[in-house]
């Protein structure tokens, strides 16, 4: 496998696979996330487009986007306007080259890949803003600037409780966290473990805009959230983007934390690290749909009262017990 995909023609064929991979999942974990909610709230969801379940029905949205009018407010900024749906879905992409589908199975297996990820992944913030401040609306200005609020309150303590396998492992690369697993999943580790793995997931919703953290939209005062003035297939890049990002966040999660492409040897590597994300993905619906909103102080509170001094917490107790050990 390893010969394959050596030089440059293999690494642009591994490229486009794991790229075009990357879209159809997110393509249709549209169609997942309708399904799950139509289960649910006792709904019929999807049913009519790809009979017996709708399974077309992904691809029928994407024509659809496709054929509406492009609209540009008159008074916007142009050039952010049309940059802004470029730069929330690019970075949220690139961040799929950096996890390892194999042992040797990576598009870019740095010695600092961890780092890159997490690089790449917060650049989707200057989209939402470019897009917010470019659309010369209050309410996508005030929608950005709440995102941007989040974003830098819960990216300290979703970084902080990353850094716990990367204690535990010694590296940044991310196969080296994966090898690392070997014996045991850094999620297994008592106590230390579970609870980086569950601030990990709650920043992750923060960070992803999925309830019960997503505050950037609200009917009574922020009608659409950022993207309130884009249409068609800018409208559509705002949403691939923001489900490529909660991909890519599972894929990550599944790689620190539950052991990557390890598992049993009846079923190839790259399937076992899509069987987690899907996994990690679904439970993020079952939060979205289950619980209720926090008010936007609530959840401020949340990360700085909360989040942020059980990580360092965390942090320093794995970091005391690698040192003695």
């Amino acid at each position: 496998m390893s010969a394959l995909f050596t030089g440059w023609i293999g690494a642009f064929a591994l490229s486009a696979l794991t790229l075009g991979a990357a879209m159809t999942f997110v393509a249709y974990m549209t169609w997942i996330e309708r399904k799950v909610a139509a289960r649910m709230q006792n709904r019929i969801g999807p049913y009519e487009v790809g009979v017996p379940h709708g399974w077309l029905q992904p691809l029928a949205d994407v024509a659809k986007l496709l054929v509406k009018e492009d609209i540009t407010p008159r008074d916007a900024d142009r050039v952010l306007f049309n940059l802004g749906p470029v730069l929330v879905v690019v970075p949220a992409l690139i961040g799929f080259a950096f996890i390892p589908l194999a042992r040797g199975l990576a598009i870019a297996d740095h010695a600092y890949s961890f780092l890159f990820f997490i690089a790449f992944a917060s650049l989707t913030l200057l989209g939402i803003f470019a897009a917010g401040w470019s659309s010369n609306n209050k309410y996508a200005l005030l929608s950005a600037l709440r995102m941007a609020a989040m974003a830098v309150s819960y990216e300290i303590p979703l970084i902080l409780s990353l850094l716990i396998p990367v204690v535990l492992a010694g590296s940044f690369r991310l196969t080296d966290l994966v090898e690392a697993q070997r014996g045991l999943w850094f999620i297994a580790y008592p106590l230390v473990g579970q609870l980086g793995f569950l601030i990990f997931l709650l920043c992750a919703l923060a960070e992803g805009n999925k309830s019960p953290l997503d505050i950037l939209e609200a009917e009574s005062e922020l009608i659409a959230a950022y993207n309130v003035e884009y249409s068609g297939i800018k409208f559509a890049l705002f949403y691939a983007g923001e489900y490529a990002h909660t991909l890519a966040i599972s894929g990550l999660a599944a790689t620190v934390f539950l052991g990557g492409y390890l598992g049993p040897s009846f079923l190839p590597g790259p399937v076992w690290l899509i069987l987690k994300c899907l996994a990690l993905f679904l439970v993020i619906l079952w939060i979205r749909w289950s619980l209720m909103r926090f008010r936007i102080d609530q959840a401020i509170r949340l990360n700085w009262m909360v989040l942020l001094p059980a990580s360092l917490v965390n942090l320093m107790i794995v970091a005391w017990w690698v040192a003695g050990r």
